[in-house]
């Protein structure tokens, strides 16, 4: 069987390097310019799979991932947790006193506030690490630097001016997206789902206690806004377990009745060293 999968970024960036560690047999991988083209490909069978990032362990959940998925008639189908080596980048001859101006990803600004809070430099977004590092290479100004990958200044002629400048040693869980849902089970699976409760007092509380009455570990939960409704929430859950455990079947039946809408995002293998 060939699959196809999609990343966000050129050659190079974080999720090129988890899309082949959540992928390894992929007959084919595709670059695409954002996470919304990656989750358009998906939606349109363009490719098989979708790799996104969807938390990182110094910032906290990637915010444009979780709302891309609640439109998107997608499932996780796998998780991969990569350590993430952000590297002060630029080009060959330049030094960190010569730069004025850094590019990346607005994760990674957030992941190096110690190196950029100590240095007056102007920041500027880009899509990926990678994109930032292919940046600076096609300008060729030696004041302008990237926080990307070893691997991003290598391809794109660049030489690390510095290594691992995040505030912390970080990871990141990247997660496979698919226009189905794995049916599959196995002993260490997860399932993820959203929620929209009731906006009174104890709403929450009620929606999250099915959840300890059969004896379920949630791994993750985040609240992210309603698109149309200014000031009311949705929660994004993720626990330990498969949907057809009899203790989360229960907790998702009870759970319907204590909530507003739920959507299931599907049950998929949960990474071994979280």
């Amino acid at each position: 069987m060939t699959v196809a999968v999609g990343y966000p970024g050129p050659a190079g960036s974080h999720s090129d390097a988890a899309a082949s560690v959540l992928v390894p047999d992929a007959s084919r991988s595709v670059a695409l310019p954002s996470f919304v083209a990656v989750i358009g490909a998906a939606v349109d069978a363009e490719v098989e799979l979708g790799v996104l990032p969807i938390e990182n362990s110094l910032t906290g959940s990637i915010a444009e991932t979780h709302d891309l998925l609640y439109e998107a008639p997608l499932s996780i189908v796998r998780e991969a947790s990569l350590h993430i080596n952000h590297c002060l980048v630029a080009l060959p001859g330049a030094s960190r006193e010569g730069l004025r101006t850094i590019r990346s990803h607005p994760q990674a600004f957030d992941q190096c506030r110690t190196l950029l809070g100590m240095w007056s430099v102007k920041c500027v977004a880009t899509a990926t690490t990678a994109d930032a590092a292919h940046e600076v290479s096609e300008l060729g100004d030696p004041t302008q630097g990237a926080i990307a990958s070893r691997v991003a200044a290598e391809t794109y002629g660049l030489e690390v001016l510095e290594e691992d400048v995040s505030d912390r040693s970080a990871y990141t869980r990247f997660v496979a997206v698919a226009p189905h849902t794995r049916i599959d089970h196995g002993r260490a699976w997860r399932t993820a789902l959203w929620i929209v409760t009731d906006h009174q007092p104890g709403a929450l509380f009620r929606a999250l206690e099915p959840f300890s009455r059969h004896g379920l570990n949630l791994v993750q939960l985040v609240s992210r806004p309603l698109p149309d409704s200014p000031w009311r929430y949705r929660f994004d859950v993720v626990l330990d377990g498969h949907v057809f455990d009899p203790e989360v079947s229960a907790a998702l039946a009870d759970l319907r009745e204590v909530t507003r809408r739920l959507r299931l995002f599907g049950s998929y293998p949960a990474e071994a060293s979280r």
